[in-house]
């Protein structure tokens, strides 16, 4: 089988994996006419968009799609029927180097099926790393993802090479996962993780202590996971305590959220169709407040119903929930307070919080802080603007952001 073809099977296979954006990683180049490549703070991957808005791309491929595991989930599972293919260490390599150089990517997201044994395939995408980096001094961005049940001691390699490492827990409970793939352990998964999070903590301890010599780099970029949504019964809120408690034991920079998607030849087990695409939006959402809004999981999700509404955002539905803390007044709210404003982003609310400091707010300043006043307006005081209270506490408030109903069309 030629590259090509192999390119086309190990690309596609690789398309399910969420786990493939990121930040933070240590600034690198090759300026100096050393090496070849180079990342930079805030780097994303795979046509995701950095801070700056930049589209940034990797080559996101697997080194094999044989595997030989059976998890229902997975169209690579050992049981699938779909085309086979094996990448050589070479040849992975000589792909990202000439990709580079035609100007396709900037880096690499590497992953594989499990082959031989954990060992044996977490040995062969370490290789890979290590000739981009010892041989051919690539300096642009490297994401490997690690096999749970490997040897330590090639985790710590990885990490070596590595701007960032992701393991997936794949389900948010531990039931699910033994009932959709017998052969992985969410224990081992954990267990790697909080290797993971030992050798960051000791990479940053000893670069915040070094003096002379620069210590040794270990997975700049932290460690992430991915979560398959609506392959089992997990309500979002199950979803988002389990991210919770990921952030807290395990320090992730990201948790992915992956929708199911209904794969040839699938088991009973799985759902015939899959979730709708807006409910892992408003994960992601509900993820970012609680990563840079200051939520607690807990409070993002109504108790009794478990699910995150899918006609309006989180921030939004919680601002519903709580009209008693509203309307709050711009000029003198905390930060705290301000990022719980609907439509007031982070960026905003420092950008408020400096101009307070100057002059009062009025409406129109809203517009060139690039706030919607059609979602702020009901929940804030400004110098020129009160909203009235029938309108904070009406019925009818909710109805007025919630999209509206458009008839069907025949498609023709």
């Amino acid at each position: 089988m030629d590259v090509q073809r192999k390119l086309e099977i190990l690309a596609d296979a690789a398309k399910y994996d969420a786990s493939c954006a990121s930040s933070g990683t240590e600034k690198r180049d090759s300026s100096d006419g050393k090496g070849l490549g180079s990342t930079a703070p805030g780097m994303g991957i795979c046509h995701s968009y950095a801070p700056d808005g930049r589209c940034i791309s990797l080559l996101k491929v697997l080194l094999t799609n044989a595997c030989n595991y059976d998890c229902l989930y997975c169209v690579n599972r050992t049981s699938s029927n779909v085309p086979r293919a094996r990448f050589t260490v070479d040849e992975v390599v000589k792909l990202t180097i000439d990709f580079y150089r035609r100007n396709y990517i900037e880096g690499l997201f590497l992953s594989s099926g499990i082959i031989r044994s954990a060992d044996y395939t977490m040995e062969q995408v370490v290789r890979v790393a290590r000739k981009l980096r010892e041989e051919h001094h690539f300096r642009g961005y490297i994401h490997l993802k690690t096999i749970p049940e490997a040897d330590d001691a090639l985790i710590a390699e990885a990490g070596k090479y590595a701007d960032r490492l992701s393991i997936n827990i794949e389900m948010p409970l531990e039931n699910s996962l033994t009932k959709l793939a017998p052969e992985k352990n969410v224990r081992a998964i954990r267990r790697t993780m909080g290797r993971l999070r030992l050798k960051l903590d000791e990479a940053k301890e000893n670069h915040r202590t070094a003096t002379q010599a620069k210590p040794a780099r270990f997975a700049p970029a932290g460690q992430s996971t991915q979560m398959i949504i609506g392959a089992d019964t997990a309500s979002d809120k199950t979803i988002l305590d389990t991210s919770a408690n990921l952030y807290g034991s395990y320090r992730l920079r990201r948790v992915y959220y992956s929708a199911f998607s209904p794969i040839p030849d699938a088991s009973r087990a799985l759902p015939l169709v899959p979730p709708p695409l807006i409910r892992e939006h408003r994960l992601y959402q509900a993820d970012w407040l609680m990563r840079f809004y200051g939520f607690d999981a807990g409070e993002i999700v109504d108790e009794a119903e478990g699910m995150l509404p899918l006609d309006i955002d989180p921030k939004l539905a919680w601002a519903l929930h709580h009209r008693d803390r509203f309307p709050l007044d711009v000029s003198t709210a905390s930060r705290e307070e301000l990022l719980r404003v609907p439509g007031f982003g982070t960026k905003a609310v420092d950008r408020i919080i400096a101009t307070r400091r100057l002059t009062s707010i009025r409406t129109a300043d809203l517009a060139r802080l690039h706030i919607p006043q059609k979602k702020a307006l009901p929940f804030i005081v400004l110098s020129d603007h009160r909203p009235s209270l029938h309108l904070l506490e009406g019925a009818g408030l909710a109805e007025r952001f919630k999209p509206k109903a458009t008839q069907l069309g025949f498609g023709f």
